[in-house]
């Protein structure tokens, strides 16, 4: 499977990871059929998302996706985070096989659940309720890729 070169550089120095010590709102999002697990912490001032770290266990594309996601959001309004979409992810970061496409769902998804934890938080209306995908019990992030997705063989 071929990468961008610069979906090689946030794996190879991935940008933002850790946990933030009083994060504002927090998402979390795995994927059970290869086993992602990625989670977003944010600091918001403003309603802007002044401060972003994210902790994620998966694959390379998926420590890519949560690093780039992370760039993307510093600094936009919580509007426009949750505005992102996994077309933009994979864009911005040159591309992803189809078989990855997916990362960037999760990467989006745990954006969208921190924003949301923050504004429930502070007594107010969530505004990505409806669009994350994780939240969809029917949802299959492998909906629109080829067989060997993940890299899993069926049993």
């Amino acid at each position: 499977m071929l990468y961008s070169d610069k979906v090689m550089d946030h794996f190879n120095n991935p940008r933002n990871v850790g946990v933030l010590d009083e994060p504002d709102g927090v998402g979390e999002v795995g994927n059970p059929v290869c086993g992602d697990v990625m989670k977003i912490s944010i600091a918001v001032q403003d309603d802007r998302i002044s401060d972003i770290r994210f902790q994620t266990l998966g694959c390379g594309a998926a420590i890519a996706t949560s690093s780039i996601v992370t760039e993307m959001a510093r600094g936009m309004t919580l509007a426009d985070a949750v505005a992102i979409t996994k077309k933009q992810v994979a864009d911005e970061l040159g591309g992803l096989p189809p078989a990855k496409m997916h990362c960037s769902v999760l990467a989006t998804d745990g954006l969208k659940k921190a924003v949301d934890d923050y504004l429930v938080s502070h007594g107010r209306e969530p505004i990505a309720v409806g669009t994350i995908a994780h939240d969809d019990p029917d949802f299959d992030p492998h909906a629109e890729e080829h067989e060997d997705a993940c890299d899993v063989e069926e049993a």
